[in-house]
């Protein structure tokens, strides 16, 4: 028998019990659309983050208090001090830090602003110095940024972002009219640029105003969260953080290098983690999807031995008028490869087709590699898990095939 005629027979088979052959397809269908959206998913996640990271620029450095990476000690907790506005000025000094450019402390809260009955739970408020837009790589589209002079008199002033900007005044323009945010009036003085970005914290949803004013309204005059340093260059990144360690030592009265109570954190350490945690992630979300794919192999067996057991006559025929044991597993090994294949195309669109969709906040990134593997291990699981059913018809000795009820 050619191929041709095999493939027939196979198509034959698989049509004479179409809803079977359907729901087994569907199995193969949805494991190879999970490994490709579930990766793609990983991936999205990975470069929505790595955008995030370098869109705060090559030579800026973060400080923020604690000794692990992850947030370990606090200052109240331990009995190690806590960041502050004197830190940060003490590292604006630049006879102690002669590579770094500017310096602009931090502290964040969330609040809710309102605008003439319209409501918008902010994302970030962000109390800060005007040195902030320049480190973090914010750029103002309408307006202006706040100025120093604005921070040494605590004006009530903000810079907002383009999802605060939509969803407090739709489209009319923003610069000069006023919000309430948490009960404190401010003026918007800047819009900024749309930065973009895909994940669970939309970086354009963001209030900036000065740090005084959001310490006096919501955060009080006590620590800061982080302290955002700006490098005179990419290249004198690593001068600079030796420089905040150096100056951040002696204020905390630290002789220890290993018992620091704060971190620097630099953009390149940011991407060489989050790329770690990101292949981990990877794995762990295709190994999910692995499941999926051998559980649709699992079908493929049962469904195949059911077949062979129904046709146990047909085959006793085929073999008794001269049928060889080669075309019998041929056929079933056909009918098995088909459903893998179909299935597996089916899932491969399926995967594609909801790439387009953003799913949990993220944009999948759909990975050439995934798309192919996928498709290729259904047809594997095609012929592995069809070859036991196929062998066992082509075993069956015509006598007792003849016999079956």
């Amino acid at each position: 028998m050619n191929p041709f005629q095999t493939l027939r027979f196979a198509l034959g088979g698989l049509a004479a019990n179409k809803v079977r052959s359907a729901l087994t397809m569907l199995g193969v269908l949805i494991g190879v659309a999970a490994v490709i959206l579930l990766l793609a998913v990983g991936n999205g996640s990975s470069q929505a983050v790595k955008d995030s990271i370098e869109k705060l620029g090559t030579n800026a450095l973060t400080v923020s208090s604690g000794s692990g990476f992850g947030g370990g000690r606090s200052g109240s907790a331990t009995g190690t001090k806590p960041l502050t506005v004197e830190d940060a000025r003490a590292l604006a000094d630049p006879a102690a830090a002669p590579h770094i450019e500017s310096v602009a402390p931090e502290v964040t809260t969330s609040q809710t602003a309102l605008y003439e009955g319209t409501s918008h739970t902010v994302g970030q408020v962000v109390g800060t110095y005007p040195a902030y837009f320049k480190a973090s790589n914010s750029k103002v589209a309408k307006g202006d940024y706040f100025s120093a002079d604005d921070v040494l008199a605590s004006r009530k002033v903000a810079v907002i972002g383009s999802t605060t900007a939509a969803g407090l005044f739709g489209t009319a323009d923003p610069v000069g009219r006023k919000v309430v945010l948490g009960g404190t009036p401010l003026t918007v003085v800047g819009v900024l640029a749309a930065k973009g970005g895909t994940g669970f914290q939309d970086p354009d949803d963001v209030v900036v105003a000065p740090l005084p004013t959001v310490q006096n309204a919501f955060t009080g005059f006590g620590s800061v969260g982080q302290i955002l340093v700006e490098a005179e260059s990419a290249g004198a990144t690593a001068e600079a953080q030796n420089e905040i360690t150096t100056v951040l030592m002696g204020r905390h009265g630290i002789k220890d290098p290993a018992a620091l109570d704060f971190r620097v954190s630099s953009q390149a350490s940011l991407l060489t983690t989050q790329e770690s945690t990101n292949r981990t992630f990877t794995v762990l979300l295709g190994a999910v999807a692995a499941i999926s794919l051998l559980v649709g192999g699992i079908g493929i067996t049962n469904i195949m031995l059911v077949t062979v057991t129904e046709r146990t006559r047909e085959i006793g025929i085929r073999k008794a008028i001269g049928a060889p044991r080669g075309v019998i597993l041929g056929q079933f090994l056909a009918e098995s490869t088909l459903l893998s294949l179909i299935g597996g195309g089916l899932g491969v669109a399926a995967g594609l087709i909801g790439a387009h969709f953003t799913i949990a906040g993220i944009k999948p990134v759909v990975i050439p590699e995934s798309v192919v593997g996928a498709f290729a291990i259904a047809v594997v699981i095609g012929l592995f898990f069809g070859g036991y059913p196929a062998n066992r018809a082509a075993s069956l000795r015509p006598i007792e095939a003849l016999r079956h009820e």
